[in-house]
C-alpha cells in the first residue's frame, strides 16, 4: 500500500467514523424543524468550504454545464431525498431496520463503483463488503416495520449510494473541496423549501444554546470535514475500497453513545464491530482489476501498420 492509498484509508475512516456520532449528537437538535436544521446545516458548511477554497488559491476549474447537472442531482439524491427518506422511513419502521438496510451500501459501492470507473468488480472487495454489511446489520440489529418503511429505507440506500457514485466523475476535475462546497449550497435550498412544505412558516426559528451547539458540530465536523475525507478518499482508494468504510458508521454510534455515557454495547455490538473490522482489512488487501482503457487511434497522417495497428485493449493502473 503506497502513500496516497494510506492517506485515503486513514481519510474514509475518520470520515465514516464521524458521520456515526451523528447519531447521538441529533438528539441536541431533536427539538429543531428537522429540514430547516437539515437546510442551516448544510448552509453554514457551505460558507466555510468556499471560505477554505478561497484561501487555498490555486487553479480554480469552472464548473461545466454537465458538472453543474452532476452536482444538482448529488445534491438532490445524496443530501436531500436522503434526509426526506430516512425522516420519512422513521415514521414506518424502526430506526435498526434503516440502519440495517443503509448497512448493504458497502456492497452497491463494491459492485457499481469500479464499473464507473472502468474495471471490473474485484470478487474480493464483494465478499469483503457482503461481511462489512452483516458486521454493521449485527451492530444494528434487525428491527421491524411495514412495507413502506422498508421502501423509504431503501430510498435512503438509493441517495447514500448516489453520494459517492455521482461524484467519482466530478473529483478529478473539481477536487474534494469543491465538490463538497458546491452540493452543500446547492443542497441547503432544496432542503428548505422541503421545509416549507412540511412545516411552512415554522420552518426556521432561533436555537437555542444546546441547538446551536449541536449544529456547531454537524455544520464543521460531520459535514465540512467528513465530506472533504470521503471524497479525498474516494480519488485515492475508488468507490469500491472506500466504500468498505461505511461499515464504521454504526460501530462509531455505539462507541459515541458509550463514550458520552448514554448506552453501553451488548454482544452483537462487539461481534459486528469485529466484522467489520475484518471486512475492511481483508477488502483492503484484495486485488483490483487495472482499469481498462480504450484504444488509441492512429492519427490520419500516420502510415497504418501491422505494428501501429491496435491488437487489443490496453491496461493501465486502477
Amino acid at each position: 500500500m503506497n502513500m496516497s492509498q494510506k492517506r485515503g484509508t486513514a481519510g474514509a475512516g475518520c470520515a465514516m467514523f464521524l458521520v456515526g456520532t451523528l447519531t447521538a449528537v441529533s438528539a441536541t437538535i431533536s427539538g429543531y424543524p428537522v429540514f430547516g436544521g437539515q437546510a442551516v446545516r448544510y448552509a453554514a458548511a457551505a460558507v466555510i468550504l468556499l471560505a477554505v477554497a478561497r484561501l487555498a488559491g490555486g487553479p480554480a476549474r469552472r464548473p461545466s454545464a454537465r458538472d453543474w447537472v452532476l452536482l444538482a442531482a448529488l445534491a438532490a439524491t445524496g443530501l436531500v431525498a436522503f434526509n426526506v427518506c430516512i425522516v420519512a422511513a422513521t415514521k414506518d419502521t424502526s430506526p435498526a431496520t434503516i440502519g440495517t438496510v443503509i448497512a448493504t451500501v458497502p456492497i452497491v459501492l463494491a459492485l457499481v463503483g469500479p464499473l464507473l470507473e472502468g474495471r471490473r468488480p474485484a470478487p474480493g472487495i464483494i465478499v469483503s463488503a457482503c461481511v462489512v454489511a452483516a458486521g454493521a446489520g449485527l451492530a444494528n440489529g434487525l428491527g421491524g416495520g411495514s412495507a413502506r418503511g422498508l421502501l423509504l429505507s431503501l430510498g435512503a440506500l438509493g441517495g447514500e449510494v448516489c453520494f459517492s457514485l455521482l461524484a467519482v466523475p466530478l473529483l478529478p476535475r473539481l477536487g474534494p473541496l469543491r465538490v463538497s462546497a458546491y452540493s452543500a449550497a446547492l443542497a441547503a435550498p432544496m432542503l428548505l423549501a422541503a421545509g416549507l412544505v412540511t412545516d411552512g412558516t415554522a420552518v426556521l426559528r432561533v436555537p437555542t444554546g444546546g441547538e446551536l451547539a449541536g449544529f456547531a458540530y454537524l455544520s464543521v465536523v460531520v459535514t465540512t470535514i467528513a465530506f472533504l475525507l470521503w471524497y479525498d478518499a474516494i480519488g485515492r482508494l475508488g468507490a469500491d475500497r472506500a466504500g468498505l468504510f461505511a461499515g464504521l458508521i454504526p460501530i462509531s454510534a455505539v462507541a459515541t453513545t458509550v463514550a458520552l455515557g448514554i448506552d453501553r454495547p451488548g454482544a452483537a455490538d462487539l461481534a459486528g464491530a469485529a466484522l467489520v473490522a475484518a471486512g475492511v482489512v481483508v477488502g483492503l488487501r484484495a486485488r483490483v482489476a487495472p482499469r481498462e482503457v480504450a484504444p488509441r487511434e492512429p492519427a490520419l497522417s500516420e502510415p497504418v501498420t501491422c505494428e501501429a495497428a491496435p491488437i487489443g485493449i490496453a491496461r493501465g493502473s486502477a
